[in-house]
């Protein structure tokens, strides 16, 4: 297949992309670490080895009291030039070109983090956040303009090879265009028109700041997803208008962070959103970036082919694999290590105040800790598990030069990341799935399948170092009946052995248990009830994602009932138990157990026994609900170490 389109160049006033690939802005946290710096500094230069068109940095703010806090970008001081400049020089020798994004968090800044007021159009509090915004004064509007201009010239002597405008996802330039956020009766607030200034007087003092030359790049809002905000029509104008003012290209996000549509997330179908950009595309004459949840070359092309966009922005999809545009140009499109938007890794690490990574390359964010070095000494290694920790394993270890074996008792390779891609709306977990199969093949790495291990197999014997990745078993809850014929674990409905029936309870809250009610609706269960001990459903799941989760089964209309004192007991038509001292019973032709696992280290401990070098990760080593990341991390770290 050709990607003539996606692999063309195409030139941004005077900077010629040689792509119309375009990593888009991600706050990867690094900032704020030690040595951060130089960390950021491998990030980059990873991923500008690899043909991307242009790199866009994370926000750095252009005032301290629209800074997301010590962990993120500024470029407020004079001293920020010459700390940028090995950033860019680095990014520069290995070929790549990076923009600086111009950032002011507005109301969704945090006091705590910044030591600063938050500042906002209007004294209006963000449902996200916990400070009350102060107003900006007519003054203080014309400082922050200032500031941007600030910004864009220091970024311009820093080396930077364009700036963008983050006028989108809902921080200060948003807030002020829309009505939501903006009251203002002045010169900046009430009509469209005088919503729209402050951006637009942000562009002319950036565009007189870097000169005729420089890139300016704009991210506007192409849809708030908030309730009585920018119209469409609205939309279009304000693209217009910043054409007008000088903006060289337009690069359109989707959605605030408060809003409560999903936008980013693996449950978002793959390039839902491009027809936003399209028609901006439409009614302005510079070139136009579509982006969210377009995370392969066999779409973005496509959709640049048919004239939707003019540039495509992947963002996340350069944490799984930073080498997207060289596999492309290689025509080894199947290599790509695709990003699955379980935000896992990335956006859950960050509202956790902790560096990105990713969940299927945990690499990314750690390429200073997480080099590749060949082995000294090659070693025949037998990894016991093909689910997500031991295929990692066994691909590190081929890669290092080592002769890897992988067994396991399945018909297929992925362990528990079959269940998860037969959940509706995750059969991106068929991606990591296809990359491995494709790599242990490239590697040699010998599969055997339906191959249960014991401690007396051939393979133990020949091998040098055994890897334990056998995962987890689900825990059977001790309730009087439940070794009924009509109680089953989760497992036995992932693998096909039960089907769905009329009135099903599922015993567990969990990660795991919101997976499984989903399914077994998705099979016809008409009423799901799901009990557990405690009242927060969900958990384990990440903020960016849960609250879809939660939402999922409320639109689904599954039952949830917490905070259980007992179980009482099972019969084969319902299930009793008790709240507060008060019995109560859920009628049930099928009982599912989801309500925790227990680490499968059998072999593990019997291996021990017999002094055999044996190592062990994952949910072997320690249960958890179904973590993939941990596992997976844990896989690549082992195979680094033998």
């Amino acid at each position: 297949m050709s990607y003539e389109t996606l692999l063309s160049p195409i030139t941004i006033n005077q900077l010629t992309l040689p792509t119309r690939v375009v990593m888009g802005s991600m706050h990867v946290g690094l900032e704020g670490e030690e040595n951060g710096l130089e960390k950021l500094i491998a990030f980059y230069k990873e991923r500008a080895k690899h043909h991307i068109g242009l790199m866009v940095t994370g926000g750095a703010a252009v005032c301290p009291e629209g800074s997301g806090g010590a962990h993120f970008m500024s470029i407020y001081k004079e001293d920020d030039v010459d700390y940028w400049k090995p950033l860019t020089n680095a990014v520069h020798k290995e070929g790549g070109r990076i923009a600086l994004q111009l950032f002011h968090a507005g109301r969704y800044a945090y006091k705590a983090f910044t030591g600063y007021d938050v500042v906002a159009p209007s004294v209006i509090k963000s449902p996200i956040n916990p400070d009350v915004p102060v107003a900006l004064n007519g003054e203080q509007v014309k400082e922050t303009i200032a500031a941007f201009a600030s910004g864009a010239r220091r970024a311009n002597a820093a080396g930077f090879d364009a700036v963008e405008i983050m006028g989108s996802e809902g921080y200060l330039i948003n807030q002020f265009t829309s009505p939501v956020t903006n009251k203002r009766t002045d010169e900046w607030g009430g009509s469209f028109e005088n919503r729209i200034r402050f951006s637009l007087e942000i562009v002319k003092a950036v565009r007189n700041a870097v000169g005729e030359n420089y890139p300016v790049i704009f991210r506007m809002s192409g849809v708030d997803l908030i309730e009585n905000s920018t119209t469409e029509e609205e939309t279009k104008q304000w693209a217009q208008q910043l054409e007008k003012a000088s903006v060289d290209m337009l690069n359109i996000g989707i959605g605030w962070h408060e809003s409560r549509v999903p936008t980013i997330s693996m449950k978002v179908p793959r390039n839902n959103f491009v027809p936003v950009a399209t028609a901006i595309k439409q009614c302005v004459s510079i070139p136009v970036i579509t982006s969210n949840r377009i995370n392969n070359p066999i779409d973005a092309n496509a959709i640049l082919e048919k004239g939707a966009a003019d540039l495509i922005s992947m963002a996340r999809p350069f944490l799984a694999d930073p080498a997207i545009v060289s596999k492309t140009i290689a025509g080894n499109v199947d290599d790509i290590n695709t990003c699955i938007a379980c935000n896992q890794a990335c956006l859950d690490h960050i509202f956790d105040l902790k560096p990105a990574s990713c969940l299927v390359n945990p690499e990314a964010g750690r390429e200073l800790e997480l080099q590749l070095v060949p082995t000294k000494t090659k070693k025949r290694i037998l990894v016991i598990g093909a689910g997500p920790g031991g295929l990692e394993a066994a691909r590190v270890l081929a890669l290092r030069g080592h002769s890897v074996v992988v067994a396991d008792e399945s018909d297929k390779i992925g362990g528990q990341l079959n269940f998860s891609k037969i959940v509706p709306g995750k059969n991106e977990f068929h991606e990591t799935l296809r990359y491995y199969d494709k790599q242990l093949q490239k590697l040699n790495v010998q599969v055997r399948l339906k191959h249960k291990i014991d401690d007396r197999d051939l393979l133990i014997d020949e091998a040098d170092e055994i890897v334990i990745a056998t995962g987890i078993l689900p825990r059977k809850p001790d309730i009087d009946g439940v070794d009924r014929e009509n109680v089953v674990s989760y497992k036995d409905i992932f693998e096909g052995k039960i089907a769905a029936r009329e009135n099903i309870v599922i015993i567990g809250g969990g990660g795991v248990a919101c997976d499984l009610a989903i399914l077994l609706k998705d099979k016809g269960a008409k009423n799901i009830t799901m009990l557990q001990r405690g009242n927060s459903f969900a958990r384990g799941i990440g903020k960016t994602t849960r609250w879809a989760t939660l939402m999922e089964l409320k639109m689904k209309q599954i039952k949830m009932i917490g905070g259980i004192s007992e179980y009482k007991m099972i019969n084969e038509e319902a299930i009793t138990f008790s709240i507060n001292g008060e019995e109560q019973s859920v009628k049930a032709d099928l009982i599912v157990y989801a309500s925790g696992q227990l680490p499968n280290r059998n072999l593990f401990d019997r291996l021990k026994e017999k002094e055999k070098k044996v190592h062990i990760i994952g949910g072997a080593k320690e249960a958890g609900d179904l973590d993939a990341k941990r596992a997976i991390y844990e896989g690549t770290v082992i195979a680094r170490e033998i």
